[in-house]
């Protein structure tokens, strides 16, 4: 395993603004052979995630600091092809963050993985089974605490965290509403997923519509985006509502002084609660909640989409369609 390519993009530069290709260096070295305990992994897709903007500023203080030079970190599903160590066994498909190549070296501690069942889908281990479905999971069901009944408004919706958020939603019995960036992604939601309601968030009246759609006001508030939609939906939480902040997409590629919400003392008048949170606290719980899912997708009653770029010279491009809107559901490429 020592002979061949091993096709890397490394961190060149921190972005200010929008991510650019220029901020990303095209390297090829040997492929690395595995030591005493690792495993070598070759990548099938890498994910295209918000929290890379933040990583490659190093703003993301809850991982290691990523040093221009770096290959650039990016969560991966693959096969282990070659391995010193009992517990991946050759054949074995894991994920974990083993960035934008095509082949890893682990030994399960340094770059943390994950081993799935033999015949489940990569493109389902990386997406609802991976770090977007989890985030939905631990954060609307820890966070969110949803309730039958709860009216449950989702920014972001037809992204990869969203649109699992808002299913899980619905299977616990909460009236679910979306916002997403074009009529098509609002379709999809309402008739694919189940969504009661949806709407673009580029062309409607967003005070407008969250009006009409939740009259009684938000019981729960999982959101993706921030800034400005925050602020709107603060305006109509309802009485001990809670606002999930999952992600804040609207303000990783702004400059200049961002504004803080003008209703958050909507927390205070309506006793609700307002709290953030890291998926990788719930770490130690990702078999429980894998378990959960897979019951779920068996069932027919939990669905992915997929939005996959056949092409690793993509990479940089493709994080830049992430900030973009091109996705709908989880963006990842396929680098074999």
């Amino acid at each position: 395993m020592s002979e061949g390519v091993n096709r890397q993009f490394l961190l060149a530069a921190r972005p200010h603004g929008m991510v650019k290709e220029s901020d990303f260096e095209y390297r090829e070295v040997a492929v690395p052979k595995p030591g005493a305990g690792e495993a070598l992994i070759k990548t099938g897709y890498i994910s295209l995630d918000p929290s890379m903007r933040g990583q490659m500023e190093n703003r993301a203080d809850y991982v290691a600091p990523l040093q221009l030079g770096d290959v650039m970190r990016a969560g991966a599903v693959g096969e282990v092809v070659a391995s010193n160590n009992p517990s991946y066994p050759e054949g074995t498909l894991v994920s974990g963050a083993f960035g934008m190549q095509d082949y890893a070296v682990s030994d399960g501690k340094n770059l943390p993985m994950r081993a799935f069942d033999a015949g489940i889908d990569p493109t389902v281990a990386l997406g609802v089974l991976g770090g977007t479905g989890m985030t939905a999971y631990f954060g609307l069901l820890e966070i969110g605490q949803p309730k039958a009944g709860d009216v449950v408004v989702i920014s972001g919706a037809a992204g990869a965290t969203g649109s699992v958020a808002g299913q899980i939603a619905k299977l616990k019995g909460c009236t679910v509403f979306g916002m997403a960036g074009s009529d098509e992604k609002c379709a999809w939601l309402t008739d694919e997923l189940g969504f009661d309601g949806a709407f673009n968030y580029r062309t409607a009246d967003a005070k407008a519509e969250l009006s009409r759609l939740c009259p009684k006001g938000i019981n729960i508030f999982f959101d993706n985006v921030g800034g400005e939609i925050l602020d709107i939906c603060l305006a109509r939480i309802a009485m001990n509502a809670r606002i999930v902040i999952c992600g804040g997409i609207s303000r990783y590629n702004a400059t200049g002084p961002l504004p803080g919400p003008k209703n958050y003392f909507n927390l205070v008048f309506r006793r609700a609660r307002m709290e953030g949170f890291i998926v990788i606290d719930y770490a130690h719980r990702f078999k429980e909640a894998t378990a959960e899912m897979r019951g779920w997708i068996d069932a027919g009653l939990l669905k992915q989409q997929t939005t996959v770029i056949d092409s690793f010279k993509e990479l940089p491009r493709a994080l830049i369609k992430l900030f973009e809107g091109f996705n709908t559901g989880k963006l990842m490429v396929r680098a074999s």
